[in-house]
């Protein structure tokens, strides 16, 4: 099994900061992809940022120069800086995890990130 805790959430200015962090337990496998997709109220989840363990990165086109993902391997954890925010970017944001075996996928309890105009 996985557990992905998430925290760094909250309240924010549009064109402030916020900082996300996912840690994750359990067995991961060292080959594995972290990332972060958001759900806004009526939408579905989408994409926002995902790093493979190699180094790979993959944004949304609606957050490239303004998110940046990376992720500490040693720890487990994947960050995700959000700068230059809108209040577009308003969501909960989820934590994700993709492994080579079965499950092949684990999900956080998701973060709230409100950006207020």
């Amino acid at each position: 099994q996985v557990q992905l805790v998430e925290s760094g959430g909250g309240l924010v200015q549009a064109g402030g900061s916020l900082r996300l962090s996912c840690a994750a337990s359990g067995n991961i496998f060292r080959l594995n992809t972290m990332g972060w997709y958001r759900q806004a109220p009526g939408k579905q989840r989408e994409l926002v940022a995902t790093m493979h363990s190699g180094g790979s990165t993959n944004y949304a086109d609606s957050v490239k120069g303004r998110f940046t993902i990376s992720r500490d391997n040693a720890k487990n954890t994947v960050y995700l800086q959000m700068n230059s925010l809108k209040p577009e970017d308003t969501a909960v944001y989820y934590c994700n995890l993709k492994r080579p075996a079965v499950p092949r996928e684990y999900w956080g309890q998701g973060t709230q990130v409100t950006v207020s105009s």
